[in-house]
């Protein structure tokens, strides 16, 4: 049987939008918050281990109206996914925001109680066998605490964030459902949504993907005022919070949400920086591969065979299955009681939002993923991405909640490791030597794409909150700075770029983490490294990935490799490592391709 294309939201919440048991769902966990936040008020600063225990039972409810708070925000997000023109789910939207500030603000005074505790005690109560399993989150929670503003005044930023920081940040869907580009197909006009164009930029005839970039282009150019104010009040927000925080450097909140050092980043961006001539060799070999003096942004992930089969998704899903199992059966298992369960959407249909994204429900064990598969490896490639987010979920169940919060660093881990054990198993496995180039081909789009777009925008972004800290910018200068970022990324050695990128892309809108970049090269690069180790060491390595990634909610980065992998992140051998195994695809490229320019 044909696997279903659109995913099963009906066994969380029946009845979409329209939902009664939605409905009953937001309006009870509503009345939940609403007495955690008279309960917090009456939280005292304990002064005996005694005294500690009413925390404790706070802490349990918390948590139970975190996890539900995050199942609501996931389908719903799922909804507003799904059809950009559900206007009952971008209410839901909307209430379900404003929930989780109370909560946050729940949060913010709780911790401040935390602040306040002996620290004597402090460190007797965090070692007792009620909370120790909560040491680490804890620790962390009072630290921050200790860096930011009084709880009454977070609680009122965070009020104010619901209509103007989030609500902004809220804009992109509001303009990108709004995007409609014209296409010519089989003599006749169709619009597409701005998902369904994006497909058709990767589209492997020439002509199709220019006149598609130039008219994905123009409608983001004529977007561009609205996604300027969009940026101007995200990013302005975010400056004048963080200067009454005390705080100057606008690294310093992703950092910490990372749980990672400024010298780690530094680190791995040296190694990358370093990189890139190799890659400047491949950009350069491709574009003679294509016939071309030089490659356009739209050529940098253009297949070299114009004739490229599409792929089926049933066909995609069985191979992602077979290639997960050679490393992990829990891996190929899960994989395939997703495929099975329905919770993957791809259908490639209008009005569906552009990218890809995997959410978790963490009180009802379950996960969705949501793209649009249009037959081509790069979607293969996604879809496999998602599935290693859905995995690292998956791995979690029985963690205490707040356990499973882990940085968007690491969970980019698990996704990228999955697209590498597709890729190189099918690299490994290719029929024919053609197959074999394609295949190697796409893989090494992924370095390109993490060493050189992501920092691209990680460039682009740090550069923006600087000048943005003298005033607002207009859409101009902001393209100017992205054409710029990009320019130096990678390394000068495109003969176009794409000046709207920002305006198009949806991570600069993103208010839950910001600098919404440089974590996913974190993860491709610490994927990478993982990978190789794991070729090392063969079957029994995939007990200690399962290991790593149950352990990526209760540590530092650093921590985390020094524990599963006896590394030191500050240091560049192992970011080299990962870089080697990179600059290998390449080599292998450019000697298979020698003969034919």
């Amino acid at each position: 049987m044909a696997l279903q294309q659109t995913w099963n939201l009906e066994s969380i919440f029946p009845g979409g939008s329209s939902s009664p048991q939605l409905k009953t769902f937001i309006e009870t966990l509503e009345k939940d918050v609403q007495q955690l936040e008279q309960d917090v008020k009456a939280l005292d600063i304990p002064e005996t281990i005694q005294d500690a225990s009413s925390l404790e039972q706070f802490l349990g409810h918390f948590q139970r109206a975190y996890a539900r708070i995050r199942e609501v925000s996931a389908f719903v997000s799922c909804l507003t996914a799904q059809n950009v023109n559900d206007k009952k789910a971008v209410q839901w939207s909307g209430r379900v925001t404003s929930l989780s500030a109370i909560l946050q603000a729940v949060k913010n005074q709780f911790d401040n109680i935390l602040r306040g505790m002996d620290d004597e005690l402090w460190a007797a109560w965090t070692a007792s066998d009620q909370v120790s399993d909560l040491d680490f989150v804890l620790n962390e929670s009072r630290h921050l605490a200790q860096e930011k503003m009084s709880p009454e005044l977070e609680s009122l930023a965070l009020s104010l964030g619901v209509d103007g920081y989030h609500g902004w940040g809220k804009m992109y869907d509001t303009i990108v459902k709004n995007i409609q580009i014209p296409y010519e197909e089989e003599g006749k006009t169709v619009l597409l949504s701005a998902g369904q164009a994006f497909n058709k930029m990767h589209d492997p005839r020439r002509e199709v993907r220019q006149a598609m970039f130039e008219k994905w282009e123009q409608a983001w150019g004529n977007s561009a005022d609205y996604c300027a104010d969009t940026l101007n009040h995200l990013s302005g927000y975010r400056l004048k919070l963080y200067e009454n925080r005390g705080w100057d450097d606008v690294l310093k909140e992703p950092l910490a949400i990372g749980r990672m050092s400024q010298q780690t980043l530094d680190t791995m961006w040296a190694v990358i920086q370093d990189t890139k001539p190799v890659l400047v060799e491949y950009l350069n070999r491709k574009a003679k591969l294509l016939g071309l003096d030089g490659l356009s942004w739209s050529d940098v992930d253009a297949p070299l065979s114009t004739s490229a089969a599409k792929i089926s998704y049933d066909d995609a899903a069985a191979n992602i299955v077979e290639q997960f199992r050679k490393f992990s059966p829990r891996l190929a298992d899960f994989s395939q009681m997703a495929f099975d369960k329905g919770w993957i959407e791809v259908e490639d249909r209008p009005g569906k939002r552009p990218g890809g994204f995997c959410t978790s429900f963490p009180a009802s064990d379950q996960t969705r993923i949501f793209m649009t598969f249009g037959g081509t490896a790069s979607n293969v490639s996604t879809l496999a991405h998602e599935l290693g987010h859905a995995y690292h979920q998956h791995v979690m169940r029985g963690i205490p909640v707040l356990n499973q919060k882990y940085a968007m660093n690491v969970a980019e881990t698990a996704s990228t490791f999955a697209e590498m054990i597709v890729f190189d198993a099918m690299v490994k496995g290719a029929g024919s030597e053609d197959e074999k180039l394609a295949l190697l081909e796409e893989k090494i789009q992924n370095s390109v794409a993490f060493f050189m777009n992501i920092h691209a925008r990680f460039l682009f972004e740090t550069r923006f909150y600087d000048r943005r800290k003298n005033g607002l910018l207009s859409s101009e200068e902001i393209s100017e700075m992205m054409v710029e970022a990009q320019k130096e990324a990678y390394c000068d050695t495109l003969t176009s770029y794409h000046p709207h990128f920002w305006a198009s892309k949806l991570h600069f809108y993103i208010t839950g983490t910001p600098f919404y970049n440089f974590p996913y090269t974190f993860g491709y690069m610490f994927s990478t490294g993982l990978y190789v180790r794991a070729l090392e060491e063969g079957p029994v390595f995939a007990e200690k990935y399962d290991a790593l990634l149950r352990d990526t909610g209760v540590m530092s980065v650093e921590n985390l490799a020094k524990k599963h992998l006896n590394v030191d992140l500050t240091e560049r051998d192992f970011w080299q490592s990962a870089a080697n195994a990179c600059v290998d695809d390449i080599k292998q490229f450019l000697q298979m391709t020698e003969h034919r320019v």
